[in-house]
């Protein structure tokens, strides 16, 4: 959308878009970012961050609400049969996260022992979410600059064909097209991909938060309902709303 409105307001004043389609200010710009980019980070964290790209544009797999309903049934089975009882389910959950703290919870671990060390996996989950993040947004703050650079070098290009005014327009038009590629590519992709990326991860942190919780809440042998009401407090208030409409609805049925 924001590239559609750069050229829209381009083909507006009149200008040509092959006039900011220069292939050698593309590949200054592009090739400088990444390589700057590639010094700064593992190779492995630049593919994954590549990889990440696909996360922005899917639609996100953790719904805080279902995870909240499948705790309480499963906080409900084990009032009544105990912790032990949750082992079938536990093998039948997806999320590795929950499955190893109900796990810890079944085999009589401490509550403290069991927050400390989930709690660690959750910051190495968070630092795994955190480099495409890094990498994006390190992208994003050396495009401008090496959009400068491709500036200087089409004007030093321009300097030295004075002479020769059948190649001033070229030169000059990679000078200010590099800067536009710069700035651009920073402000429309990559600071929001890194942006959208950081949404994303803390939805998955949140999630996290709300298994760990409600798992120790099942192995301190808490009520249920207040497990419930300690999990809610973390949804928005949109998941709230339409929470609530679903129990409406659900209520409206049984009437």
């Amino acid at each position: 959308m924001a590239a559609f409105a750069i050229l829209g307001g381009q083909a507006l004043e009149g200008g040509s878009i092959k006039s900011i389609l220069q292939p050698t200010a593309a590949i200054i710009v592009l090739g400088g970012t990444f390589g700057a980019c590639l010094v700064q980070f593992p190779l492995a964290v630049a593919i994954g961050s590549f990889k990440a790209i696909g996360k922005i544009f899917g639609q996100p797999k953790v719904h805080n609400r279902e995870i909240i309903q499948e705790i309480i049934r499963l906080a409900n089975k084990a009032r009544k049969e105990g912790v032990i009882s949750l082992e079938a389910d536990a093998q039948n959950i997806s999320d590795q996260f929950l499955k190893r703290a109900l796990t810890m919870a079944m085999d009589g671990v401490e509550p403290k022992v069991l927050r400390e060390t989930m709690e660690l996996e959750i910051e190495n989950l968070e630092e795994e979410e955190d480099q495409p993040i890094k990498f994006w947004q390190a992208a994003g703050g050396y495009s401008p600059t090496i959009g400068i650079i491709g500036a200087v070098l089409g004007l030093i290009h321009v300097m030295e064909n004075l002479s020769d005014p059948s190649k001033l327009g070229g030169g000059i038009a990679v000078a200010f097209v590099a800067t536009v590629y710069g700035v651009s590519l920073a402000n429309i992709i990559y600071l929001p991909m890194a942006g959208k990326l950081k949404l994303k991860a803390k939805t998955v942190m949140v999630a996290k938060e709300i298994m760990l919780v409600g798992v120790i809440g099942i192995l301190e042998g808490e009520n249920p309902r207040l497990i419930e009401d300690k999990l809610k407090s973390y949804l928005s208030r949109e998941e709230l709303q339409e929470q609530q409409e679903i129990n409406s609805g659900a209520k409206q049925k049984a009437a």
